[in-house]
């Protein structure tokens, strides 16, 4: 008998006045807004213009955001975190030929804090580590790797031995990823004030950031990705409409 795969229950934590912003630049484009708008773009999620105005400084202060006259936008930092979350709602694929990126790390002598900050940036790639230092995913990406990496690995084209499916499985939490995602889009309809659904769908957006954007060869049966993504671009024309009028 086919048993439907269950969704995963969500816990969501309240968003801070910091978190309320950046959420809100960073699906706005260009990433920029006057503080007048701000004001009123936060209003409903509980946010007052003096902690607003609070939180403004201290992301400024912190290199968050960068100001001109009365309009603050994000950082060249954040500009960069706009963009790996553009590429998570709408990924860049190309038709998967078999192939898989392979990026095997040949640096030596890094502190701990360098190796976490390359792990790190590897995963902000979507590649998955095999073993320690060997990094792999299916070439079904339209990107190319940044030059950086040269510096500290070498990068291949590899055709695993293994079928991909079980390789895919072993690389990544793909049914704890899927559970948790049926679980937002069973929570989504039932957020109906605008701070509830903006949390609803900033935890939304953190769980693209870790979906691997795998070819359909490779999913599990009923993979809700798209779906997610559907239901958040739904919500960011929603806000974006908000902000414009």
């Amino acid at each position: 008998m086919n048993v439907s795969p269950q969704p995963a229950e969500v816990d969501l934590p309240p968003l801070s006045a910091r978190s309320v912003v950046l959420s809100l630049l960073l699906g706005t484009h260009p990433p920029e807004l006057p503080v007048k708008e701000l004001v009123r773009a936060v209003e409903p999620f509980g946010v007052g213009g003096s902690t607003l105005r609070a939180a403004l400084s201290r992301m400024v202060a912190a290199g968050d955001l960068r100001r001109t006259d009365a309009v603050y936008g994000l950082s060249d930092r954040l500009l960069d975190r706009q963009r790996r979350q553009d590429e998570a709602v709408e990924a860049r694929t190309r038709a998967w030929r078999g192939d898989w990126e392979m990026v095997v790390i040949t640096a030596t002598g890094r502190s701990p804090a360098e190796r976490a900050e390359l792990r790190g940036r590897l995963s902000t790639l979507r590649l998955a580590e095999l073993r320690e230092g060997v990094w792999l995913r299916p070439a079904n990406l339209r990107r190319t790797l940044p030059h950086e990496l040269t510096q500290v690995a070498q990068t291949y084209t590899a055709r695993p031995d293994r079928p991909g499916p079980e390789l895919a499985a072993q690389l990544w939490p793909l049914d704890a990823w899927a559970a948790t995602a049926r679980g937002l889009l069973a929570h989504v309809p039932e957020a109906h004030r605008p701070a509830d659904r903006f949390t609803a769908f900033a935890a939304v957006v953190r769980h693209l950031l870790a979906d691997p954007v795998l070819p359909p060869e490779l999913l599990p049966a009923h993979w809700p990705g798209a779906a997610l993504r559907a239901a958040y671009g739904d919500f960011q024309r929603e806000v974006t409409g908000r902000i414009g009028r």
